[in-house]
């Protein structure tokens, strides 16, 4: 499952998570991606309610009490095997409809647990799962990638927490306004063939 938080189709990060569905489907057979656009879909801010955290521990998937579209993609994303994440970085973070995303699936997909701290987010699936991340910026340079990029530490952490996805890669797509996009499109094809390996 592609899951991308760009505002804008067919620029940077569209480009480069195309890239990573190639090298996927090249690096394995019988691969098939479904690519959701955040933009597209109507997902309401989370309100703390508090309804996905209280909810059964046992259950595979807590419920949502808010009826928008993230209710037919709670599914999709609890049969994903892998995930492909894509956002540019605004003012060094993911984007608001990506950050707005990872509100709405963290106790969904987590109970509270013990470690490190009582009540922190711990996966409810046992079932193994892959993650990679692609993040762009238009301007700071990938030797600069330190002090702009919170999106792949936070991206890491849901994965982690939430999903039972081990992150086994990331790229950072630097100064694209100056470099262009085709600097990065062999990495994330690569990136992609890592995924399903």
């Amino acid at each position: 499952m592609a899951i991308i938080g760009s505002y804008r189709k067919g620029k940077t990060i569209d480009t480069l998570v195309d890239q990573a569905i190639e090298g996927a489907k090249a690096g394995a057979s019988g691969v098939s991606v479904e690519k959701l656009y955040l933009v597209d879909k109507h997902i309401e801010y989370c309100r703390n309610c508090m309804a996905c955290k209280n909810d059964d521990p046992g259950k595979k998937m807590a419920a949502c009490v808010i009826a928008d579209d993230m209710q037919a993609i709670y599914p999709m994303i609890d049969e994903a095997d892998a995930f492909i994440f894509g956002t540019p970085v605004n003012c060094g973070h993911e984007t608001a409809v990506m950050k707005t995303f990872i509100e709405r699936i963290v106790y969904v997909f987590a109970r509270p647990g013990k470690w490190p701290i009582q009540g922190c987010p711990e996966p409810r699936t046992t079932r193994k799962k892959k993650a990679i991340i692609i993040v762009s910026s238009g301007v700071v340079p990938p030797i600069l990638r330190v002090f702009c990029d919170e999106a792949t530490s936070l991206l890491k952490d849901v994965c982690r927490s939430c999903l039972n996805a081990s992150v086994v890669g990331s790229l950072y797509a630097g100064a694209v306004a100056t470099r262009g996009v085709n600097a990065y499109l062999d990495k994330a094809n690569q990136l992609g063939r890592k995924l399903v390996t």
